[in-house]
């Protein structure tokens, strides 16, 4: 059997493949690509003869499913899976493995980095400093006390609920399942949004989330409202946020994900916004995170291999 990942994985070369041999032995003879590619024509030539392929973030379209004719199962490097054609998979019967869980301290790391730096003003405060000029203009805000919302408590978002919570915040939640969070009070989504000071949303996207923050539900947020968006891009519509930005409708955002992965186009209306903090889809992108990505992907093979796959999506 050949395994083919199909992409960097994050994990220097060497070092990844000897994390596979350490897992998989000589189960399966292993074909490495250190270069992303999007084009199907050569997907498919990549994936043409793979039983088994690891993939991150590349889209495997359905063109891409059905061209690789002896995949049986598809390692996912990555928690969601709305790049992979899953509806072609479910038809091939083919098996598809996630890598849930692995980069819940790195999301939740960088929700409260583009938080701080906005609260705090750190990059114009970089920029003051370098100018030779004073903080005039540039005192921030403080976490404690403020009403910290999160939309989906799953793994990462219940540690977003947690650190919040270290922080001195009164968190409240909206989630399609109530847990039972120490100090976290569940409400409906118009009420957490009317409510909160901070929003910071930990959905997957899903037909249901898609667009879950539109226009009249950041019409619904305060005006000293701050937004950040670690999930996916299209549960927010880009240029409602956009408007309400520039309008001071509310007082700022961050934001690490669009409807596309980078590089965004300049004339995307968030680029053009005001406080807005943008990064590239690096809030998973810890070199902690990676490895234990990797761990996930080849123990999600060996199992499969063994009769016993996990982390099944499909």
């Amino acid at each position: 059997m050949k395994l083919v990942i199909i992409e960097p994985l994050g994990v220097e070369k060497n070092k990844l493949l000897q994390m596979a041999k350490d897992t998989l032995g000589n189960a399966l003879k292993i074909i490495y690509y250190d270069t992303k590619v999007t084009d199907t024509k050569t997907l498919i030539e990549r994936g043409s003869n793979a039983d088994i392929i690891a993939v991150s973030n590349l889209p495997l379209n359905k063109e891409v499913i059905f061209g690789c004719k002896n995949l049986k199962m598809l390692s996912v490097a990555f928690t969601g899976v709305d790049h992979i054609a899953m509806d072609a998979c479910r038809e091939k019967n083919i098996t598809v493995c996630n890598c849930a869980g692995y980069s819940n301290a790195a999301v939740s790391d960088l929700v409260f980095g583009l938080l701080i730096s906005i609260y705090r003003n750190i990059i114009s405060c970089n920029n003051t400093v370098r100018r030779s000029e004073t903080k005039d203009g540039l005192v921030g805000f403080e976490l404690e006390g403020k009403k910290f919302g999160v939309i989906g408590t799953g793994a990462i978002g219940s540690r977003v609920c947690s650190i919040a919570r270290a922080f001195g915040c009164e968190v409240y939640a909206y989630s399609r399942t109530i847990k039972n969070l120490n100090g976290v009070k569940y409400v409906d989504l118009d009420t957490l949004l009317s409510t909160c000071d901070i929003v910071s949303l930990h959905v997957p996207l899903t037909e249901e989330t898609k667009g879950l923050i539109s226009s009249g539900k950041i019409s619904l947020m305060k005006k000293n409202a701050v937004l950040i968006n670690t999930a996916r891009g299209p549960i927010i519509d880009s240029k409602a946020l956009a408007d309400a930005l520039n309008k001071g409708k509310i007082a700022g955002a961050g934001v690490d994900v669009f409807e596309t992965e980078p590089p965004i186009d300049t004339k995307h209306p968030l680029l053009n916004a005001k406080n807005l903090i943008a990064t590239p889809h690096v809030a998973f992108a810890t070199k902690e995170a990676l490895i234990k990505r990797a761990i996930i992907v080849f123990d999600n093979i060996k199992a499969f291999l063994n009769g016993s796959p996990k982390n099944i999506i499909s």
